[in-house]
């Protein structure tokens, strides 16, 4: 593993507010022995939802000037940012029909996960970033997608452009496509990994928060995590054998994108 006499890498966590992003910073917190944890956040409030530390910034990522500082000696950068829709006020389960979603103004896929993530790419790179790990989605093989209906923001379309954009950068990087996310423990399932939406077919196509922020983690020390993209996923609990090996994971993946 790491050399113990080499620096511990700085690693930035955006979107650490986030329900995932906020599991990446506080496992990088807990290994201060391997790594010195940043985390950036949109708003004061979500800063102090994750202890108001030293070591959280607020930054627009829409804004390229807001992002600069924040990636001043960065070593590895997890983008965890995501639009979020939200739902219309008055529906009422009982009478049937499905809810209907929007996005604030402003807070669309376009300008959160295409803009928002480009600007986070483009300032990363100038800085001299050495691997960027990037959480997008399974599904982004289909346009016509259920989610990208979703307040007819097109959300996978625009992550799966800014994970194209992030491939075709020159830095190192690893591309994690996770399927359904679970508020479930981690550390318990055998995780699996696939290309082009092919678990979807499946009846193995979800994964606790907590997996996915391990696999984020564990990709910062492996070379075999690098230029690499794969769809993620687990077993349920109790099937299968809990993955901790996480090199023979990486290296079962062979697509760069």
């Amino acid at each position: 593993m790491a050399d113990s006499s080499a620096p511990r890498p700085t690693v930035l966590v955006t979107g650490a507010g986030g329900r995932t992003g906020n599991i990446v910073y506080n496992k990088l917190k807990e290994r201060s022995d391997q790594f010195v944890a940043r985390g950036l956040v949109r708003t004061e409030e979500s800063k102090q939802k994750i202890g108001g530390g030293d070591d959280v910034c607020i930054a627009d990522i829409r804004d390229r000037d807001h992002l600069v500082p924040a990636v001043q000696g960065v070593d590895a950068l997890i983008i965890l940012t995501s639009a979020v829709p939200k739902m219309k006020p008055g529906f009422d389960p009982s009478k049937g029909g499905r809810p209907e979603f929007y996005y604030e103004d402003g807070m669309y896929p376009e300008q959160v996960d295409w803009i928002g993530q480009k600007n986070q790419i483009d300032t990363a790179k100038a800085a001299g970033v050495k691997h960027i790990v990037l959480v997008g989605s399974m599904g982004g093989t289909n346009p016509n997608h259920p989610l990208n209906s979703l307040g007819n923001g097109n959300i996978l379309v625009w992550k799966r452009q800014s994970e194209q954009y992030l491939a075709d950068s020159g830095v190192p990087y690893t591309i994690i496509r996770p399927g359904g996310l679970q508020d479930k423990d981690g550390g318990v399932r055998e995780l699996i990994v696939g290309k082009d939406d092919e678990l979807l077919q499946t009846d193995t196509k979800s994964i606790p928060r907590a997996d996915v922020a391990e696999v984020c983690v564990q990709a910062l020390q492996y070379e075999e995590a690098k230029f690499k993209a794969f769809d993620l996923a687990s077993k349920p609990e109790g099937t299968g054998i809990p993955t901790k090996d996480f090199k023979s994971l990486f290296s079962q993946v062979t697509a760069r994108f």
